[in-house]
């Protein structure tokens, strides 16, 4: 590759980066810049590389959120346990489901996600997190770290935006809270699929490590900023970044 194209997958790893650390999606912004950059590379090669690129991002945001808002860690650390196993599975069973039994589904859910945070401005705003029982939050740990844990491996777009829905609707969490818990349990759903992606080759260590430095920069600058603008920013960009999803789906979809 030239030095144009390093610099832009850099710059692409950075977005990456403050995306993921604001709401998830990531890899709507690094998936389609390694596909650009190397438009023969194996889209497992692609996905590989960009868990490598995530994990440490997410990892970084993960501690930022935690030093400085409010984290239920008997959910967070359950989830992400789970999370790990469920991912790993995924990644394997990736093969045996093609993408286009997954894209109209999404795509659904994520129009109804949108549709609902827009008809309720108060959503994810002000919430009573005190009043969720434990058996709501066995379920939760259940659905985070086995279901969306699950679905990340073996698919994965929108799996941040999944999990900060979970959070905020069942465990009545404020958007900046459920961003936070999404993050620690995105790193368990990274690792998994990255160490099953890692042991079949999928991986390039050398760019995944450069993008790697671009991504915590920018997931840093992504924590810091949502931190201190508030929900009513996690929830403006959950919007934006739910709209481009569905219009990247569609367009592999149908396009």
């Amino acid at each position: 590759m030239d030095a144009v194209g390093v610099g832009g997958l850099l710059a692409a790893a950075a977005a990456a980066g403050w995306v993921d650390a604001v709401v998830g999606g990531g890899g709507l912004v690094l998936i389609p810049a390694l596909m650009v950059a190397f438009p023969h590379l194996p889209p497992a090669v692609a996905l590989g590389t960009n868990k490598l690129t995530a994990i440490t991002g997410t990892t970084v945001a993960a501690v930022t959120y935690a030093r400085r808002t409010k984290l239920d860690r008997s959910v967070a650390l359950p989830a992400a346990g789970l999370a790990v196993p469920a991912a790993g599975f995924g990644a394997l069973s990736a093969s045996s489901l093609p993408a286009d039994w997954f894209r109209p589904v999404i795509m659904a859910l994520l129009i109804a996600v949108a549709a609902f945070v827009a008809a309720k401005p108060s959503f994810g705003a002000l919430q009573d997190a005190d009043a969720v029982s434990r058996r709501r939050k066995l379920f939760v740990v259940a659905l985070a770290g086995c279901g969306i844990g699950f679905y990340d491996g073996i698919f994965g777009p929108g799996t941040g935006t999944f999990l900060i829905m979970v959070f905020t609707s069942l465990l009545s969490l404020e958007f900046l809270q459920s961003s936070a818990l999404a993050k620690v349990v995105n790193v368990g759903t990274n690792l998994g699929a990255l160490a099953v992606f890692a042991a079949q080759g999928q991986v390039l260590w050398l760019l995944g490590a450069a993008m790697a430095v671009c991504n915590v920069a920018g997931a840093r600058v992504g924590a810091k900023t949502a931190l201190r603008r508030g929900s009513g920013f996690v929830r403006t960009v959950l919007l934006v970044v739910v709209a481009c999803m569905v219009v990247k789906l569609g367009f592999d979809q149908f396009g």
